[in-house]
């Protein structure tokens, strides 16, 4: 899942902010519960688990992105 958002195009990439969580550290695992994610991979957007278990091609996950940005940024 992480390289999926890494692939995504540049202008895409300049509105977020990328953080990955490391599932063998207890860090990561804390995160995977606050998230309340029950199987990975997992995409949270603005704090909220939008993916679970699945990857979502390209356009879905760029139009998710767009659609959070434009409503935080009118």
């Amino acid at each position: 899942m992480a390289e999926s958002v890494k692939a995504l195009p540049d202008e895409i990439q300049n509105l977020i902010e990328i953080r990955e969580w490391d599932m063998r550290t207890l860090k990561g695992v804390e995160r995977f519960r606050e998230l309340r994610a029950r199987s990975l991979p997992s995409v949270a957007l603005d704090g909220m688990l939008v993916y679970e278990a699945l990857i979502p091609g390209q356009e879905e996950l760029i139009a998710e992105i767009k659609h959070r940005y434009e409503a935080k940024n009118p």
